[in-house]
């Protein structure tokens, strides 16, 4: 988002718990490094977030965070972000020369549930398949075998999403507020602005679930995630449209 004093837009950064789409920890940050995805799973932890896993796009800011904070935590790789980046690469969308490849990389590797061990000969099916005189499918290939404990880690876990879809779904919706807002006058102000638009978000009846989480509806998400010990405040108590 855009804020006087700084060049460039600066990063927004929070974290949505799956199961409850509740946005847990948020932070607004000068720059999306390692120093800023380090507080941000600091405070995580000091909130005693239970983290098992973290589901995001390829950024390694991220992952060095997540290993100086929750050294035990685990990382998944977007799939619908690895995929693009395949896609991108290839060039599937204006050149039919590698769809071939391409279609049965996303169908038999990613659209097919896999553990880190159970892809590999999906893997070297395909290197002999089509990669054995193609360097550039070499390197695809290669380079899913070296991170498939990344790419294949929700196998593992109970309900861990293969894609980072909830929280694209949130980042529209706040996209959306921001247009209407040309820019803020001061990283204080925006981050007030921020934490207001989060703590509405949290306390705000969940209406549109559907599938799996349709139980959700009728609850804010901060009441899914409080602990059952911890006093409701009154002011929390109106849901206010």
């Amino acid at each position: 988002m855009k804020v006087r004093g700084y060049p460039e837009k600066i990063p927004f950064i929070y974290g949505i718990d799956y199961l409850t789409h509740d946005i847990v920890v948020s932070m607004l940050a000068p720059s999306e490094n390692t120093v800023a995805l380090t507080q941000f799973f600091a405070l995580l932890k000091r909130s005693c977030y239970p983290l098992q896993i973290v589901v995001s796009d390829d950024r390694e800011a991220i992952a060095q965070g997540l290993e100086r904070i929750y050294p035990n935590g685990r990382l998944q790789l977007c799939h619908n972000h690895y995929v693009e980046n395949i896609r991108q690469l290839l060039r599937i969308r204006t050149d039919a020369t590698h769809r071939f490849f391409f279609y049965a990389l996303k169908t038999q590797v990613f659209d097919t549930p896999h553990t880190a061990e159970s892809v590999r000969p999906m893997l070297y099916a395909l290197f002999m398949q089509f990669a054995q005189r193609d360097v550039v499918y070499q390197s695809i290939l290669q380079t899913i075998e070296m991170r498939r404990t990344e790419l294949f880690a929700y196998t593992s876990i109970r309900h861990c999403p293969r894609n980072s879809n909830l929280i694209e779904l949130y980042n529209s919706h706040l996209n959306g507020r921001l247009k209407t807002i040309k820019g803020f006058k001061s990283f204080a102000a925006a981050a007030r602005w921020l934490n207001a638009y989060v703590l509405r978000r949290r306390t705000k009846l969940l209406t549109d679930c559907r599938g799996k989480f349709k139980r959700l509806n009728g609850h804010c998400s901060l009441a899914l995630t409080i602990k059952k010990q911890a006093e409701w405040p009154d002011i929390l108590g109106t849901n206010i449209p």
